[in-house]
């Protein structure tokens, strides 16, 4: 699709006070395909093309070929009386927000809406949308696609469809291509937290010490000392942060094991393994700081 094309659909959409949202949902297809469409880096196939031209009322010779709406008669349609069986969305109060900012609506007269239940929601007949309350944060998504979600679960925000930002709950920001994978190391992270390594703990525990090997109950108990490790292990693993790993408490279990199995020196020389903890974390925040000066150098393609 040629940039002339594509400036008219994203033209025609503004006239008809329209998001991107909205239209994407009118034809059954993702915001980020309408996105495309007018950044001309895809085209909509025939049905798509007869949709978006029965929607702005227009032929499809029109659509692909005909005169750009000017900035002048889209700003007097915004401003125009909407006629009865004109319709647009507005903001399901009884609905929360998702982790990504997800929103849901349904269909209202299109005229300028205020609401203060459940905390300010403003629906412009132009499809500018503002909401605020304490459970689901601030919103503020406006008729051209720009968003801007900040809430508990961090921040999100998206230009256009051009860039987008994203911080999570703990602080870490994403940049545009950067979020898909760090979405799915979170819910990566989720799964691994949510396994219940505890219960194997506690059958490695009653196991070893049922069993009366190697020194059965008394040596046994330090099964419990792996949770800790199993947790902090994928912290470190999932935020790419060494330091995080709780490598103290490896380094007690090993100077156990030293001295109960009389290895390594047993009990008179296993002390020397916790001198291993302040190299551990000096070399942890080395190459923490050598990987962040990395990410900050600017692509070469943004000199």
């Amino acid at each position: 699709m040629n940039i002339e094309t594509a400036n008219r659909l994203l033209q025609y959409r503004k006239q008809h006070n329209l998001s991107q949202e909205d239209l994407a949902a009118k034809i059954g297809v993702s915001r980020q395909a309408i996105s495309k469409w007018e950044r001309a880096e895809a085209s909509p196939d025939t049905d798509n093309l007869i949709l978006l031209a029965d929607i702005y009322g227009v032929s499809l010779d029109e659509l692909l070929k005909g005169e750009i709406p000017s900035k002048k008669e889209t700003e007097k349609c915004c401003q125009n009386d909407v006629s009865e069986s004109d319709e647009g969305y507005k903001y399901n109060y009884n609905y929360s927000y998702g982790p990504d900012g997800e929103t849901e609506y349904e269909k209202y007269e299109k005229t300028d809406k205020v609401s203060f239940k459940n905390g300010i929601h403003i629906d412009s007949k132009c499809g500018d949308h503002v909401h605020i309350n304490f459970k689901d944060g601030v919103h503020v998504h406006d008729k051209n696609g720009d968003k801007v979600d900040v809430g508990w679960h961090g921040i999100h925000v998206e230009e256009n469809g051009k860039h987008r930002v994203y911080t999570d709950e703990d602080g870490n920001v994403y940049v545009s291509e950067n979020i898909k994978e760090s979405k799915k190391k979170s819910k990566a992270h989720k799964i691994w937290n949510s396994f219940p390594f505890f219960l194997i703990a506690i059958i490695g525990f009653l196991a070893w010490g049922f069993s009366g090997a190697y020194f059965g109950w008394a040596l046994s108990w330090i099964c419990f000392l792996t949770i800790p490790i199993y947790y902090t292990l994928g912290d470190a693993i999932f935020k790419k942060k060494a330091s995080h790993f709780c490598y103290p408490v490896l380094v007690v279990i090993a100077y156990i094991l030293f001295g109960y199995l009389n290895v390594c020196g047993g009990w008179a020389l296993g002390w020397i393994v916790f001198l291993t903890i302040p190299v551990y974390y000096f070399l942890c925040e080395l190459f923490e700081n050598i990987f962040n000066k990395a990410d900050e150098k600017p692509d070469s393609d943004n000199v």
